[in-house]
């Protein structure tokens, strides 16, 4: 259609909550609303902010998500999760998230413009992103649409391809996905998901937990370092069958040129296992697995900020330090056998130099 006959958006313009802030121009939309740019001009700066589509507002079901996500989002605090302000319903009935506004390109785009990525750049970015559903999920809050379009690389304070996970269990459940082929799955009221990278429960319909995060995670993961899904298939539905039913391929199997070592295969098969209890138990689990199979132990640097973007305490890495720097108690024993002989010899000689005197 000519832009000169595309119907208007009504949000593009318009104030909004009293004049706080000015939506100037959209920059994304999907099936539950459109994201626009908007000016805040009494904190001097720009957002986004993501808009319920008004005729979704009347579905009980929808809205009712949309506010309770939103509360959740708004109580995460980790740096790699994207910020959200606040959360209001405008004038007409339409409901709306305040974010902040991310500048750079997603994964998915990343991937496809430069190819696989290289294991040293991509561990730590899947590190942070980790440490980002680490918290999510002590809260309780499982994200349920992992793809590589929901993890934004974003240049922040001088930081290159930082990663900010997108959309912290806001269902996609209507229309449109971003991916193309991507379908909704409806059983048992609101089951949904992209299929490339649902797990094998979430492809079922069952409950879902952390450890199906973990398992769409491990398949970003997969086409980061081989620019390839663990299956190959024609179809969205043979996506789904696929994850339930059969083994996914190895790194190897899909770029053998690369030359990944078999404790990263080791990795990634576990995380990719169809039973959740056979997959790594939590986010900070799988960051540590990856962390050990891009370096040993012995040669990979700790430091407070790593703990901290993994969610570790730091009390765990100084406690680990002291560990580093124990001796064995025969060492220990001889030590302070030598001090006290030296400390009695001191003493002898003292009271000698008294007595003649």
């Amino acid at each position: 259609m000519d832009a000169a006959m595309r119907p208007k958006d009504p949000f593009i313009g318009r104030e909004i909550l009293d004049g706080q802030f000015q939506i100037i121009q959209k920059i994304g939309s999907g099936g539950m609303g459109s994201v626009y740019k908007a000016a805040e001009p009494k904190m001097n700066r720009m957002v986004a902010i993501k808009i319920l589509h008004p005729r979704l507002s009347g579905r009980k079901d929808l809205a009712s998500r949309f506010r309770r996500e939103a509360r959740a989002m708004s109580q995460l605090s980790h740096p790699n999760t994207v910020r959200v302000f606040l959360s209001e319903e405008l004038d007409d009935g339409s409901l709306c998230i305040v974010m902040e506004l991310l500048e750079g390109r997603s994964l998915n785009q990343a991937v496809r413009r430069d190819g696989p990525m290289p294991l040293d750049k991509a561990v730590p970015i899947l590190s942070q992103v980790c440490g980002a559903l680490q918290e999510a999920h002590v809260m309780g809050i499982v994200h349920r649409d992992l793809k590589p379009e929901n993890i934004y690389l974003c240049n922040q304070g001088g930081l290159i391809d930082y990663p900010k996970v997108l959309d912290f269990g806001l269902a996609k459940v209507t229309e449109q996905q971003m991916r193309p082929g991507s379908l909704i799955l409806t059983q048992e009221g609101m089951v949904f998901g992209t299929p490339e990278f649902m797990s094998p429960e979430q492809a079922q319909g069952k409950p879902l937990d952390a450890r199906s995060d973990i398992y769409s995670l491990a398949v970003i993961l997969f086409e980061m370092l081989t620019g390839k899904l663990p299956f190959v298939t024609q179809t969205p539905m043979e996506y789904i069958q696929k994850h339930v039913l059969e083994k996914p391929r190895t790194l190897a199997e899909s770029a053998p040129e690369r030359g990944y070592s078999q404790q990263l295969e080791f990795v990634v098969a576990k995380a990719l296992a169809k039973r959740p209890e056979d997959r790594w138990q939590s986010a900070i689990e799988f960051a540590r697995s990856l962390e050990e199979a891009l370096a040993p132990p012995a040669s990979r640097p700790s430091s407070m900020l790593d703990a901290r973007m993994l969610g570790v305490t730091p009390t765990s890495v100084v406690a680990s330090k002291w560990a580093a720097l124990s001796v064995s108690p025969v060492v220990l024993l001889l030590v302070v056998s030598v001090a006290c002989m030296l400390l009695g010899v001191i003493l002898a000689v003292a009271i000698l130099q008294w007595v003649v005197r």
